[in-house]
């Protein structure tokens, strides 16, 4: 089985080959792709995100139109400060903040005007929206290895704020979509549902969040995600 490195390479070379990225090459990101709208489209007709009132996502421009659709949709939704650089690790966006979706659904205006929240002031999680370079059928997903999305969630299932009844789920390219074995940590969380532009894939119920290990945290982890400090210190 390759490494998660090599397999991450491999799905950048092969987007950036197709000319799949939106905004230009996708090496070293979660790729930004052609017809992310079509697959927030797509997840906004689920009946589980028809259902559910809030919502927490990653950053990344992969998912602005998920982010879009669902703070339109008058849901509440907890976007993660960029590499969790806060305190206070979560933008609040609903539309009591007076603008559309389209405005406070990018990192830009959130970074300038949304309130921020700690992990206590949130509400429990219904669904919870991940960025991938890389997924398989099984629910197996790669980030882009810098172990944020596990962190986030590990906090909020710490919290009480997510379970098994939380709803995983991740938007991606189809090329971004395996049919491999991928390889997985102990730690990792795997997903629920796959939304393509041009497909849903479910997922065989597999592993949760459990919360945070502080064994798996790298050292730089440790020290630059405010949010962490509290735990650590209680350890």
């Amino acid at each position: 089985m390759n490494t998660k490195e090599q397999v991450r390479q491999r799905v950048w070379e092969r987007m950036d080959t197709a000319g799949a990225g939106r905004t230009g090459s996708v090496q070293g990101k979660i790729p930004d792709f052609h017809g992310a709208p079509d697959a927030a489209q797509r997840l906004s007709e689920h009946e589980r995100w028809r259902a559910a009132h809030v919502v927490k996502s990653n950053p990344d421009k992969a998912q602005a139109e998920v982010r879009e659709a669902a703070i339109d949709a008058g849901k509440q939704v907890y976007m993660a400060v960029p590499r969790l650089a806060s305190l206070q690790p979560f933008y609040s966006l609903d539309l009591a903040l007076g603008v559309p979706g389209r405005v406070s659904a990018t990192k830009a205006w959130a970074a300038e005007h949304a309130p921020r929240v700690t992990v206590p002031q949130m509400r429990p999680v219904d669904v919870v929206v991940c960025g991938s370079v890389a997924v398989n059928s099984a629910g197996i997903r790669l980030g882009k290895g810098a172990g944020y999305s596990d962190i986030e969630m590990g906090l909020l299932a710490d919290a009480g704020l997510m379970g098994p009844e939380t709803l995983i789920v991740t938007t991606v390219h189809d090329l971004q979509v395996l049919d491999e074995d991928l390889p997985e940590g102990p730690h990792d969380a795997s997903v629920d549902l796959i939304v393509t532009p041009t497909r849903t894939i479910t997922c065989p119920p597999r592993r949760r969040p459990q919360g945070i290990f502080a064994e798996a945290l790298s050292t730089e982890q440790k020290t630059t995600i405010p949010a962490l400090h509290p735990y650590l210190q209680a350890q």
